[in-house]
């Protein structure tokens, strides 16, 4: 089994991006489109809201894996921001903070910065075109 489970690899770092920037995205979707509703919204061009949009954009480029790297630099230091900002003066622990997603969420798209979007996406198609080409 660990001889062969390597080739999984690949796809698994994809599976890894897709569901990450998809959960991100739906945080982004909220703050912005209201969807799903929420108990509050942040007020437009509040910190909050800022936030939301570049959750909502860059979220969608990493979901679709586009200029992955790039867009997963970004989210990363929003994360490590939004905990810093958000949640680290609440409390040193994560779990009694708040910041667990947060903290799981910069480190998910730092790594994506050094590992790429994987071959299900449109930055591996590109990929693969220029090599054929």
């Amino acid at each position: 089994m660990p001889s062969s489970i390597h080739l999984l690899q690949p796809h698994l770092l994809s599976l890894l991006r897709i569901i990450s920037s998809l959960v991100l995205f739906s945080y982004g979707t909220q703050k912005i489109l209201h969807f799903p509703a929420a108990a509050s919204m942040p007020p437009m061009g509040s910190l909050s809201w800022i936030a939301g949009l570049i959750e909502l954009t860059l979220g969608f480029l990493v979901l679709i894996g586009f200029q992955t790297r790039i867009a997963a630099f970004v989210l990363s230091g929003l994360m490590a921001f939004a905990y810093f900002i958000g949640h680290a003066g609440k409390s040193f622990y994560p779990a009694q903070n708040g910041g667990v997603a947060a903290i799981l969420f910069c480190f998910v798209f730092l790594y994506l910065v050094a590992a790429g979007a994987g071959p299900l996406s449109i930055d591996g198609l590109m990929k693969r075109n220029r090599a054929a080409a």
